[in-house]
């Protein structure tokens, strides 16, 4: 036994043709990840002399000498090495490899390098780059969580003027009255795994302002390198506490995706007070992770609109609509919407292959990786410059940093100084946690193709048991924009009556309203009322909608602050009614000659008169309402 053991601990000794370049750049690779399990030897003729391997099998394959004495070659002899390997996951990669039919593909494909290595150090040059450097991703991790805090800072920033309007007691949607329902009666511990937030401590304005102010002091500690781990982990529990009672306001996919940055970043970032670079590089499980999120993010939302059916996107139609019906589009979107039809069928085609076609490149080597970048930034910029999403296209554009690494980015930006080798990783903590989100992360990929049904009953009792845990957390979400492509606009106008007879509009700040208002750039502002709008005239009138009206009845100061005009600045009317419209983009000849952005044709009333009913609000100062007769509008 202690001689068996001995033999473990010796490094085997790999011999490789020193003089075939593509030879000595995958050796110059596998030594960084056997860490001195393996000795990297050329294959001299005296050694092979000595170890008794003929020359022929040399020129052929690499050998590999095991300390037992066994001989190995080709692609056997490179996984039996990297088996060795401390590193978990590199140690894992070669034990499938080494798998019955794994390795006979590879052995094939083995040959066929090593009888065209010229051709295969050619390409080798363009997926790799020609420079063999240890894999190190500090200056990407660094930059990432810089402007991770950018984005944070934009998001609480964005939130802290609507807050009051959207949640404050006298708001739409008041936290106060969802933390004092019959989940009080709940047990602790089941109130907070279905509200993880902190307005169970305290619910009032002042604490919902503070909370947007201590978002923007934490981001802005992220931004100067501030304990960045500490501060990301308080980000993304106070922006998990938000969205946790914000309902449909704050549910877009940009807030979830900002959780699932906010999580990950806070499980990679280096700690103590000022840690700079970090004197660890991130963990291949972390890198992994960011990659497997900008993979499901992009394929999820080219999958969900094959899958669909929807006629706009298999007819390559989809952004003859796109531009006119977008939620909040802008002065760019508006002149896209007149490009002739075989750009608009030409640039459906090429959304549907960003998404579905190049995610897969995310987990390919270096210059690929870096094409997908490319090609996924150019889509991000072009959607912020048509539409309106919040600070979605930010923070894409951000989690995409993670596709490059250090090598990479320093030829892009060469003022960047190479630091010192980074110490070992320490991955216990890395697979502790997120072992259950790569888990989760490759499971929601599989419920998207309908395999969940074909695993074991036992390992679906486990995905259905660790998805409860993490939903309420929005560790890991489903993405997929525009999955079914609207085809009409309809827009809802509020208005508002003394005397029933005369109506006067309300004016939003950012919606489609006015049709002589130009569209605005809004981004990366999220304006959640107008957004909720949109979605509002697509169906019938939503519980938050009817809340609207009985606030503006009221006359709420701090609903009244989310809107650009209030036609009764003295007192509120004593009616109020929503009407709703079919808007058109005008064509650019009608645009010269009538000055409108818009033509609209009114479809009927979306939500009949209400007046405030009398007796005041019923208990918990909820406002009590009575419908009017439409003919007495």
């Amino acid at each position: 036994m202690v001689g068996s053991h001995t033999l473990d601990q010796q490094p085997s000794l790999l011999l490789y043709d020193a003089d075939c370049g593509f030879c000595r750049r995958w050796v110059a690779r596998w030594k960084q990840r056997s860490d001195g399990s393996v000795r990297f030897v050329p294959g001299r003729s005296w050694l092979l002399l000595l170890l008794g391997i003929p020359r022929r099998n040399m020129r052929r394959a690499t050998q590999l000498v095991e300390p037992s004495g066994r001989v190995t070659q080709g692609a056997e002899a490179v996984f039996r090495a990297l088996a060795r390997s401390p590193r978990w996951l590199t140690r894992g990669m070669a034990k499938l490899g080494l798998l019955p039919g794994m390795l006979g593909m590879s052995q094939v494909v083995y040959g066929v390098i090593a009888r065209n290595r010229r051709a295969a150090s050619r390409v080798d040059r363009w997926l790799f780059g020609s420079t063999v450097v240890p894999r190190d991703d500090r200056w990407v991790r660094w930059l990432f969580l810089r402007l991770t805090g950018g984005v944070f800072l934009i998001a609480f920033t964005s939130l802290r003027p609507q807050v009051l309007g959207l949640f404050g007691a006298r708001g739409i949607r008041p936290v106060k009255d969802l933390v004092g329902s019959a989940l009080r009666e709940q047990p602790a511990l089941e109130r907070w795994r279905q509200l993880p937030t902190v307005f169970w401590f305290d619910a009032s304005d002042a604490a919902l302002v503070r909370g947007c102010r201590a978002g923007q002091l934490l981001s802005l500690a992220v931004i100067f390198d501030v304990a960045p781990r500490s501060a990301l982990a308080l980000l993304w529990g106070l922006y998990l506490s938000y969205a946790a009672v914000g309902r449909e306001f704050l549910s877009f996919q940009w807030d979830v995706l900002l959780l699932e940055m906010g999580l990950l970043s806070a499980l990679t970032a280096p700690p103590g007070v000022r840690p700079g670079l970090g004197r660890a590089s991130p963990t291949s499980l972390e890198v992994f992770l960011f990659r497997l999120l900008v993979f499901r993010l992009y394929f999820g939302s080219g999958l969900s609109k094959w899958q669909s059916g929807d006629r706009t996107w298999r007819e390559l139609t989809a952004c003859r609509h796109y531009y006119e019906t977008a939620p909040l589009p802008t002065r760019g979107g508006w002149y896209a919407h007149h490009l002739p039809m075989s750009l608009q069928r030409a640039s459906t085609a090429a959304v549907l292959a960003m998404e579905v076609a190049l995610p897969p490149l995310v987990f390919a080597p270096r210059r690929p990786r870096q094409l997908a970048l490319g090609a996924f930034s150019a889509l991000q910029l072009a959607i912020m410059a048509t539409g309106n999403y919040g600070f979605f296209n930010v923070q894409s554009l951000v989690l995409g940093l993670w596709l490059l690494d250090d090598a990479s980015l320093r030829r892009m930006v060469p003022s960047l100084r190479e630091p010192p080798l980074p110490s070992r990783s320490r991955e216990g903590w890395s697979k502790v946690l997120a072992g259950p989100l790569l888990v989760l992360g490759a499971a929601d990929i599989l419920l998207r193709f309908e395999r969940s049904a074909r695993l074991p009953e036992r390992v679906q009792r486990s995905l259905s048991w660790l998805r409860g845990c993490a939903r309420p957390l929005r560790a890991v979400n489903r993405y997929g924009l525009f999955s079914v492509m609207t085809v009409e606009r309809p827009e809802i106008v509020v208005e508002g009556s003394r005397d029933g007879a005369h109506w006067e509009p309300y004016g939003f700040r950012y919606k489609v309203d006015d049709v002589t208002q130009p569209p605005a750039q809004v981004a990366p502002h999220q304006p959640r009322l107008d957004w909720q709008m949109w979605f509002a005239a697509l169906g019938s009138p939503p519980s938050w909608f009817v809340m609207f009206l009985a606030r503006l009845l009221e006359g709420s100061p701090e609903v009244l602050s989310l809107l650009a005009r209030n036609p009764f600045p003295d007192a509120p009317p004593r009616q109020v009614r929503a009407v709703l419209y079919d808007y058109r983009m005008t064509d650019l000849e009608e645009r010269r000659r009538t000055g409108a952005w818009w033509m609209r044709e009114r479809r009927g009333l979306y939500v009949q008169p209400l007046a405030l009913a009398p007796g005041g609000p019923a208990p918990g100062g909820v406002p009590r309402l009575r419908w009017l007769a439409p003919d007495t509008a």
